[in-house]
């Protein structure tokens, strides 16, 4: 299972907010038992979504000095629900950003429709601490050529670009 909750970023403006696209498809496997007959996009996933967005938008401040992780869910109302064949647009606005790690307030939308709105808390790790590995957040966040989804607004040709 793939663990990247967004599509795309289609608007980032450093330190300040951003919003990213996920497509909803029925060709994602936990749709199929959630719930059988009515499909829906579980609401832990819609969190993981706007907590990535909102991740690599408090990420992207110190150039991923920090290891960003999430550390509280103070607040998430569920107003909707997605199904295959939405596509949800996740904001993050930043509402605090500092030393330790920062915070941002979040929306979940299908088109005009409020699915979610709650904020969100981050806490950053030493990266030299042993216990973490000297894990590269740049890395774990853009491996697998993620690091596309930043390209705001650059669509493909389909051409080669060899």
């Amino acid at each position: 299972m793939r663990w990247f909750w967004i599509d795309r970023f289609i608007e980032f403006e450093s330190g300040s907010y951003a919003k990213s696209v996920k497509n909803v498809t029925l060709a994602e496997e936990h749709l199929h038992d959630h719930f059988p007959g009515f499909p829906v996009m579980p609401g832990s996933l819609m969190i993981e979504g706007m907590a990535q967005t909102g991740g690599i938008l408090l990420g992207e401040i110190n150039d991923f000095e920090h290891i960003v992780i999430l550390a509280k869910v103070p607040q998430m109302t569920f107003h909707s629900w997605a199904c295959p064949g939405d596509q949800l647009i996740y904001t993050a606005k930043i509402t605090n950003a500092g030393e330790e790690g920062g915070a941002v307030d979040v929306t979940a939308m299908v088109g005009d429709r409020l699915v979610a709105e709650g904020s969100i808390i981050f806490v950053h790790l030493d990266q030299s601490d042993s216990e973490f590995g000297k894990i590269d957040q740049k890395n774990f966040v853009f491996s697998m050529n993620l690091l596309g989804i930043l390209d705001v607004g650059q669509a493909g040709t389909g051409e080669d670009q060899a």
